[in-house]
């Protein structure tokens, strides 16, 4: 099977809508996932990250990132998601997909990379922890919505 990495394109928008509603899904909270392709191409410009996409074309993971600044280290990167569809999990595409945004992060001079990972998701804990990742157990978070 041959995987590539790439960064996400505006022809990939209808393909990721459907694995963020696979994702939230996976997250017990499907009711959150409230946004659309016609959203997507209007806020176009702050979409960043990378797809794994299969020999079909088909997106079967996704990272998405953003540049974050955190007052106590400065220029920072966040990861907002990492997905891959269930039947191509443990091939090595999350690490791939992983560390694409880390190198971009690195390229960028950013001093951290942050993400979130559900309590619940000991596989994921376990990946996150394999690459040195240190996992913060006592900070929450706190959303706001608009």
């Amino acid at each position: 099977m041959s995987i590539q990495i790439r960064p996400i394109e505006e022809t990939d928008f209808t393909q990721l809508i459907a694995l963020f509603k696979e994702f939230a899904i996976f997250e017990k909270a499907p009711e959150l996932m409230t946004n659309t392709v016609e959203k997507m191409q209007a806020e176009k410009e702050y979409i960043k990250g990378y797809a794994a996409v299969n020999e079909d074309n088909q997106i079967i993971g996704y990272a998405t990132c953003f540049f974050a600044y955190y007052t106590w280290i400065g220029k920072s990167f966040y990861m907002d998601d990492l997905y891959v569809k269930q039947e191509y999990r443990a091939q090595g595409i999350g690490t791939k997909l992983i560390n694409s945004i880390i190198d971009l992060a690195k390229k960028e001079n950013c001093r951290k990379l942050r993400w979130q990972v559900s309590e619940w998701n000991t596989p994921a804990i376990g990946f996150y922890k394999s690459l040195g990742a240190q996992i913060n157990e006592t900070e929450r978070n706190c959303d706001l919505m608009f």
